[in-house]
């Protein structure tokens, strides 16, 4: 048997093409057919070949859909349930696991000196992405969080729950944003949308949004956000202005390593130091924008082993923390589902464009090319 997906051929190159169907091979799987499925940021960094993303696999770590299969082991979930799927693939029963760092499973990643496993990610184990019909699930009960009556109607809102929303909302714990804060975000992007987004579902007093796109300035400025182009002014400098010379009690930095000054030249630590300057004494700051421990397509030898020459000195002399790492989607996916579900968070709000699976590859060209008006796209492979 044959499914459709998206299948990475090399930098810059994707097609939908047919490979093997997806399907249970443990008791604890769970076979989802997919029904949405997001393109990432994070994609952009193994299109773009800057990753060791193999050719022949396929993408898609956001995913939701509908069970159509489970192994004899499972319990709880059953053919037929609405469920979105963490971008994290873990057991549930290791060390870190038990203490909520799903984030960082040791059984899922099969390279015993790392933690954490994903779907259809470089260097996170060999799990299949969901950009295409079928997803097998390993550890299923674990895995599903399962959806309401409402599931296939806001599906495009309950999908952000496989990354993007808790990853934003993940940003927000790190940098212990509270309410009344005044609060910095670096990045438009569909994560620092996201941290926006929470910050203000949080109650922050005054939420600052640095970027450059106007199609994503606008975007954060529709949800009563600060907009601060970086192009036409010091984020730095309009930081302070906003905040009485003090700084932000907290930030976010939501780019990462491919950071780039408004010149259009690769700077890797450019959002991460402009963060703690932008912070005032004391202050927190989360770090959820991707940084690797390799870079072949890095700017200079430096950034080639991931290294980035961080304002060390100027974090200290404040005083700040700094908390970072890929986001426990499980710790918030519950009570964020029961927001949407409650009418009290609509995150489908970032989305741009909506698209058949097959249109995937000018999809991911138009992202990639941070063409107007491409935020965020979400891929609707067809099913019955």
């Amino acid at each position: 048997m044959i499914m459709k997906a998206v299948v990475y051929e090399g930098p810059k190159s994707v097609t939908v093409t047919d490979v093997p169907d997806a399907r249970i091979e443990k008791p604890t799987d769970v076979l989802v057919r997919i029904t949405s499925t997001n393109i990432c940021g994070s994609d952009l960094h193994m299109y773009e070949g800057r990753t060791d993303f193999e050719t022949g696999r396929w993408f898609g770590h956001e995913n939701l859909g509908h069970v159509v299969e489970v192994g004899p082991g499972v319990d709880k979930i059953a053919v037929g349930d609405w469920v979105v799927l963490p971008f994290n693939v873990a057991c549930g029963h290791c060390k870190n696991c038990e203490r909520g760092l799903t984030n960082y499973c040791l059984t899922a990643q099969p390279e015993k000196a790392w933690a954490g496993a994903a779907f259809g990610f470089a260097d996170m184990g060999p799990w299949p992405g969901g950009q295409a019909e079928l997803l097998r699930v390993p550890w299923g009960d674990f895995n599903c969080l399962r959806l309401g009556e409402d599931a296939e109607e806001k599906q495009t809102d309950y999908v952000m729950l496989a990354d993007i929303f808790p990853t934003g909302y993940h940003a927000t714990e790190l940098a212990h944003v509270s309410p009344g804060d005044q609060t910095v975000i670096y990045g438009a992007g569909p994560v620092g949308w996201m941290a926006a987004y929470s910050a203000i579902l949080k109650g922050a007093g005054k939420v600052m949004v640095v970027d450059r796109h106007p199609d994503r300035l606008k975007k954060i400025e529709e949800i009563g956000a600060i907009p601060i182009d970086d192009s036409t002014v010091d984020p730095v400098e309009a930081v302070l202005d906003l905040t009485m010379g003090l700084g932000a009690d907290n930030g976010c930095e939501c780019v990462g390593y491919q950071a780039h000054d408004h010149d259009g030249t690769e700077q890797p630590n450019l959002t991460l130091n402009r963060l703690v300057k932008s912070v005032r004494f004391t202050g927190a700051l989360g770090v959820v924008g991707v940084y690797v421990p390799q870079d072949p397509g890095g700017v200079d030898d430096l950034a080639k082993q991931g290294i980035v020459p961080f304002d060390f000195g100027e974090f200290w002399f404040r005083g700040q923390a700094l908390g970072s790492g890929q986001c426990p989607v499980k710790k918030y996916n519950r009570p964020l589902r029961d927001l949407i579900a409650g009418g009290k968070a609509t995150p489908s709000q970032v989305v741009s464009h909506e698209l058949p699976l097959e249109q995937a590859p000018e999809a991911y060209e138009h992202f990639d090319n941070r063409d107007d008006g491409w935020t965020k796209v979400v891929l609707h492979p067809a099913y019955t």
